[in-house]
């Protein structure tokens, strides 16, 4: 057996251990403790709201294409003890997202109702955001066994194809807000990876529809 045959067997054995999970939710947990911290301790520079606001819808893109990432590092990688820790990785995406809105309204907005309504349509990347945000809901409340018993397999498997109206959306949601300061370097990279990721499966599937059809 060569060494690229046992790297991956030894990789997937530490994946199912039944340490792995927790070692997972600690590490997901890591940016936004760090963050807090940071706020804490004043720690977060000259305009602390905004950073929070920042870095927590940065990390929900992240965690996002890491969940995305999941599938083609199985099939690359013969790691199938990866599927294992997807779950927990959307759910992460999904505490980011929430952690992102709650920044924006309570910081930047004072959980004012009417000035997030008036902001959603005045400005265009906050409505691609809130857009995001109510598809990406569905899904996390559906992520656990008894909502896939309840909705049957293939239903769970339809609603569960809006991750990629999702990612687009967050794309465009990180495109707008950075190129209104002339700044696409970051966003340059997001896209790059994220078509790998879907210009996998749509290769792997055969086309864009096959792709979104549930079988």
């Amino acid at each position: 057996m060569n060494a690229a045959a046992i790297q991956p067997s030894w990789l997937n054995q530490v994946l199912l251990k039944p340490w792995a999970k927790p070692l997972l939710w600690a590490l997901c947990a890591l940016p936004a403790v760090a963050l807090f911290i940071g706020a804490a301790t004043d720690q977060l520079g000259a305009n602390p709201a905004e950073k929070l606001i920042r870095e927590t819808g940065e990390w929900a893109l992240r965690f996002l294409w890491i969940t995305l990432a999941v599938s083609p590092l199985r099939d690359i990688a013969s790691l199938p003890g990866l599927l294992r820790h997807r779950r927990a990785l959307g759910v992460a995406m999904f505490a980011y997202v929430v952690l992102h809105f709650l920044a924006y309204a309570w910081l930047d907005k004072g959980l004012v109702v009417d000035d997030i309504v008036k902001d959603v349509f005045k400005r265009n990347f906050i409505l691609v955001g809130m857009l995001a945000l109510l598809l990406v809901t569905p899904l996390a409340l559906t992520s656990f066994n008894a909502a896939i018993r309840k909705l049957g397999g293939k239903n769970w498997q339809r609603l569960h194809k809006l991750v990629y109206a999702v990612a687009l959306l967050g794309l465009l949601h990180f495109y707008w807000k950075k190129a209104a300061k002339n700044d696409l370097n970051e966003v340059a990279v997001y896209a790059a990876i994220l078509a790998v990721l879907l210009g996998w499966r749509v290769m792997r599937k055969g086309g864009v529809l096959a792709m979104l059809r549930v079988r």
